[in-house]
């Protein structure tokens, strides 16, 4: 099983490198990061970034819920942020958390929907070694981490978020929940 990488690690600060071409190598690493998201119980994985398995390259993976297809974004460029928001509060919507800083959690708030340009692995019974290009408009709990997923690519954590937003951020702990300082 591949371990997910913590804070302070500094491989979660650093900006990736995009994948020039999909080979063995790409393919075993997507591979690695598929594991390690469905294997992420406490807490439960939706999306995965290659630093946060020590990888500097331009790929995350998403998967809103856990009986959805895994979707691979490479190179993922986010191209249309929406002007609506959404901020998650006590009674509505999703407390943003991370693998890499287990336990913590923030109402970040994040464009309600966003529009992306990037590469996949082309579908099965197609060459293994090709990306197919896609842009694609995603909105809710999806955009919200795709925002996040980018983010980890571009060496920003979620807590950056927390102190650009000035909210709070609370770690769990027996299932209490608690408000600490940064």
């Amino acid at each position: 099983m591949t371990a997910i990488v913590t804070v302070p690690n500094p491989v979660l600060r650093a900006p990736t490198k995009p994948i020039t071409h999909l080979d063995k190598r790409v393919l075993d690493i997507i591979e690695h990061m598929t594991s390690a998201l469905k294997n992420a119980k406490d807490p439960e994985g939706v999306g995965l970034a290659a630093p946060q398995i020590g990888i500097s390259l331009r790929i995350f993976l998403m998967r809103p819920l856990p009986d959805k297809t895994i979707t691979v974004f490479i190179n993922p460029e986010i191209t249309k942020f929406s002007q609506r928001q959404q901020s998650p509060t006590k009674n509505k919507g999703v407390y943003e958390g991370c693998l890499s800083l287990p336990n913590h959690y923030a109402p970040v708030t994040r464009a309600m929907s966003v529009t992306v340009r990037y590469e996949t692995p082309a579908k099965p019974g197609q060459s293994e070694t090709k990306l197919v290009e896609k842009t694609s408009t995603f909105s809710g709990f999806p955009a919200h981490i795709i925002q996040h997923e980018v983010d980890h690519l571009n060496g920003l954590l979620f807590i950056d978020r927390v102190l650009q937003q000035n909210v709070k951020l609370y770690r769990v702990q027996n299932k209490s929940w608690h408000e600490i300082s940064i």
